[in-house]
């Protein structure tokens, strides 16, 4: 046998001799066992995970597990939790003549996160009265678009914006509350926020407009001649315009 080397930089696992080259395990047992040992911290090694990941049945499975625990490699704990359900606690030692298990570090909880960071008080703008009137009666309309008084602090100069640039209390409050998703809205304040900030019209144009041309006259109906029955476009009935010079010219003569 020839060795093709080659040196792994990445995702490669260290499986020592005296588990490769076991003198007493089963080529399961080995295999099982450099499997585990290129697992995490955490995962899940039961029967049933390593029945969806080989093709050995439980029956093959659960002998390897107890070969490698009569060889010292696995180590299975029944203990109680705090709730009172039984689970399985399961340590894979690397080497069996080295047992000594190390207690897993503590997780950090999120509150704990939270306790140590400073908190900062950002400064509320002054009451704008219109504008908190505004969002505060938002709930009205919609029951889930309930504001803390700090909300309505923070939100109101961005209202505060909308009404400068023309846009009315009526108008502006269909446009925050309509059209809402479906189900629970859990930061309402940030929705609103999110529609002030990216809905925002522009300004008004301080010039005046130009006039709109005026639309082209539309032309005279037609009529019939009450003289020669000769049709003819007019705004009244009455007679064309030779009847008119006609008769015209024969009351002259």
């Amino acid at each position: 046998m020839v060795h093709i080397r080659h040196r792994h930089d990445a995702k490669f696992t260290v499986v020592g001799n005296h588990l490769a080259q076991h003198a007493t395990l089963s080529a399961v047992a080995i295999g099982i066992g450099v499997y585990i040992q290129s697992l995490p911290d955490g995962a899940s090694i039961g029967i049933k995970d390593l029945t969806r990941r080989f093709r050995e049945g439980e029956i093959v499975l659960a002998r390897a597990l107890r070969e490698l625990e009569a060889a010292g490699y696995l180590e299975r704990r029944r203990v109680r939790c705090a709730g009172g359900r039984m689970v399985t606690r399961t340590a894979w030692f690397e080497h069996p003549d080295h047992r000594e298990v190390s207690a897993p570090r503590p997780r950090r909880r999120p509150v704990d996160l939270v306790k140590r960071r400073r908190t900062v008080d950002v400064p509320l703008p002054p009451v704008d009265q219109q504008a908190a009137e505004l969002l505060a009666g938002l709930r009205r309309r919609d029951p889930r678009l309930i504001l803390s008084e700090r909300d309505v602090r923070l939100l109101a100069p961005a209202v505060r914006a909308w009404l400068d640039r023309g846009v009315g209390s009526v108008q502006l409050t269909r446009t925050l509350s309509g059209e809402l998703p479906i189900g629970v809205i859990p930061r309402p304040a940030g929705l609103l926020g999110y529609r002030l900030k990216e809905w925002l019209p522009p300004a008004l144009p301080t010039q005046p407009l130009e006039p709109a041309p005026e639309p082209p006259r539309r032309p005279l109906p037609f009529r019939t001649c009450d003289g020669c029955e000769r049709a003819f476009r007019s705004a009244e009935p009455g007679r064309c315009r030779d009847c008119r010079e006609a008769s015209t010219t024969g009351t002259a003569a």
